[in-house]
């Protein structure tokens, strides 16, 4: 029997988190820092870096370094990972990894975790595409059992090497699954995972994906995962020919492919004036029962203090929810 999601599911309170919304990082340490210092100092929940590699536009190739940096500058904001690709890693040096920004950061991550999409990266790194979703699954598998403190190898002579340190938050940190696709579901659904839902898909295409993944996490026979993160690109502003260059913008980002008829209504991105952007968010919160928003900043075109300005509007809609 399908499951239904009702009102009665949905969480007292959504935390908001952000990713930076500068991306012109060429000094990427220092304005990442002082970006998660203003997430911070705004009360935002949580402040989120993707992984990508070999473009021209905010290029994060190693999340975790730049986040270690960023944990040494903040001291209360959770830190997350939008998407750290597990296949082109050997697991237990990510284990490791993952382990030691735990502990720097006071037991503050969130381990968004992914599989790729690039088939040129794949390439780059001398992995077979194809075997993305098999490497994704054995690779989290031993980080899992790494983090129990289970032993990785033997010694000669039979004495067991447990990786050190372990994550701060034990068994692991938490672990979000990007998906994007049917397969990927699928894949989400079977580990019980939470599932991070992709920023550039429509909200009806989420509902479905949710429908979906909901039925296969009872199919797997796991409980219901109260955990519903959603990334959206959202701006605030009462100027209509700001908020409408904001979304001309946005809708540049946007494959082709994915974009809605009426980006205003069912398109990825919400923009408007306060007013809309709650009745909007509300929404997805009838419909989807969102325990946390993350905000995909950057908006090319947009200046900073109109970031700014949008965020600490959001932070104040969200509350009134």
């Amino acid at each position: 029997m399908p499951l239904v999601w009702s009102a009665s599911n949905v969480a007292s309170a959504i935390e908001v988190g952000t990713t930076p919304w500068n991306w012109d990082l060429y000094d990427a340490p220092v304005s990442l820092c002082e970006q998660a210092q203003q997430a911070e100092r705004l009360g935002f929940h949580s402040f989120w870096l993707p992984e990508n590699h070999f473009g021209e536009r905010g290029v994060i190739p190693s999340p975790l370094l730049l986040l270690a940096a960023v944990a040494a500058r903040t001291s209360s904001i959770r830190l997350g990972t939008t998407s750290f690709l597990l296949p082109i890693r050997p697991p237990l040096l990510a284990a490791e990894d993952v382990a030691v920004l735990d502990q720097l950061s006071g037991g503050r991550l969130i381990l968004g975790v992914g599989r790729g999409l690039s088939g040129g990266m794949f390439r780059a790194f001398g992995i077979d595409a194809k075997e993305k979703r098999k490497l994704f699954r054995a690779n989290l598998d031993i980080m899992l059992s790494a983090w129990r403190g289970e032993p990785v190898a033997l010694e000669e002579g039979g004495k067991p090497l447990l990786l050190a340190p372990l994550p701060l938050q034990q068994p692991a940190p938490p672990i979000w699954v990007a998906a994007f696709g049917p397969l990927a579901l699928q894949q989400v659904a079977a580990l019980g995972m939470p599932y991070l839902a992709s920023p550039v898909e429509t909200l009806p295409v989420l509902e479905e994906n949710y429908r979906l993944y909901r039925e296969g996490l009872a199919a797997a026979g796991h409980p219901p995962v109260q955990t519903v993160p959603v990334m959206r690109s959202v701006f605030v502003t009462g100027d209509a020919a700001l908020a409408a260059r904001a979304r001309a913008s946005l809708e540049r980002l946007v494959p082709t492919s994915l974009q809605a008829a009426d980006s205003t209504a069912d398109g990825p991105a919400i923009v408007g004036d306060a007013a809309a952007v709650r009745d909007q968010l509300a929404e997805y919160v009838e419909r989807l029962g969102i325990s946390h928003l993350i905000l995909r900043g950057g908006i090319p075109g947009i200046e900073m203090q109109d970031h700014l300005r949008s965020n600490a509007a959001v932070l104040e809609i969200v509350q009134s929810l």
